[in-house]
């Protein structure tokens, strides 16, 4: 059977998540780049990289960037974007088995909760591990992810809005199970016909869990902020849980 991870990201996931802004993800990139202490002509690898956006933001900051994906579908809307080539490599492939030299980055950077999609808890450990294997000693890497306790406490169940563009339906319920948080997304025309259904499915992983499974892997966390803006990180207010550090010699 074909996993969620691979059904789910193609031209209806692009109409979907429309509404993500290129703009704002300059901003975002160019207080993350802060963070991460990046410096001129830096390497940056982005995992799980979608259309691009943070990807095309570094790169136009002066970094040397390289985007991953498992989706071609998002990878060709990324290489659109990139017409100017500013983002160095645009690859296809899987976050589990990076197709990487070891120390072959400065940083890396896993965007809008791009982690957390495998059933067997040993995958999602495994992209941590390879995080570090292509970092260079003392590089720095950057997960944002959801917020758990924040996510159980404020979840919409259902919502349902009609795309402009397309004039395409969409209907999203949501729901948490078994750890993990899982959205049922329905796409079709607006009589009800011609419907695709998909499902995304993310674990609920607490930053204890993180704080253990970062330093499995070599990775040593430094800071923990609850938003986009810096903001210090609440278990139970923050929106997002976005995690920076380095790599340990």
């Amino acid at each position: 059977m074909t996993a969620w991870y691979e059904r789910s990201f193609g031209s209806d996931y692009m109409i979907v998540y429309k509404h993500r802004n290129w703009e704002q993800a300059q901003q975002e990139v160019q207080r993350m780049s802060g963070w991460l202490e990046l410096q001129h002509n830096d390497e940056v690898l982005d995992i799980g990289c979608g259309m691009g956006r943070h990807s095309l933001a570094l790169a136009e900051l002066g970094y040397r960037v390289t985007g991953i994906d498992l989706s071609e579908a998002l990878l060709t809307e990324a290489r659109r974007h990139n017409e100017e080539g500013l983002i160095e490599t645009l690859l296809q492939g899987d976050m589990r088995e990076l197709p990487f030299e070891a120390g072959r980055f400065d940083a890396t950077v896993n965007l809008f909760t791009s982690f957390g999609y495998f059933d067997d808890e040993r995958d999602n450990k495994r992209v941590l591990s390879e995080i570090r294997r292509v970092l260079r000693a003392g590089g720095r890497f950057l997960i944002d992810f959801l917020n758990p306790a924040n996510v159980e406490r404020t979840l919409v169940p259902r919502s349902e809005r009609v795309d402009e563009t397309s004039g395409l339906r969409i209907e999203e319920t949501r729901s948490i199970a078994d750890g993990w948080v899982i959205k049922q997304i329905r796409i079709g025309a607006a009589d009800g016909s011609d419907v695709r259904q998909y499902e995304e499915r993310v674990r609920l992983y607490p930053l204890a869990w993180f704080e253990a499974a970062l330093a499995e892997a070599g990775l040593k966390l430094e800071h923990v902020y609850g938003n986009y803006e810096g903001g210090g990180y609440d278990e139970l207010a923050s929106k997002r849980m976005i995690l920076t550090g380095r790599a340990e010699s």
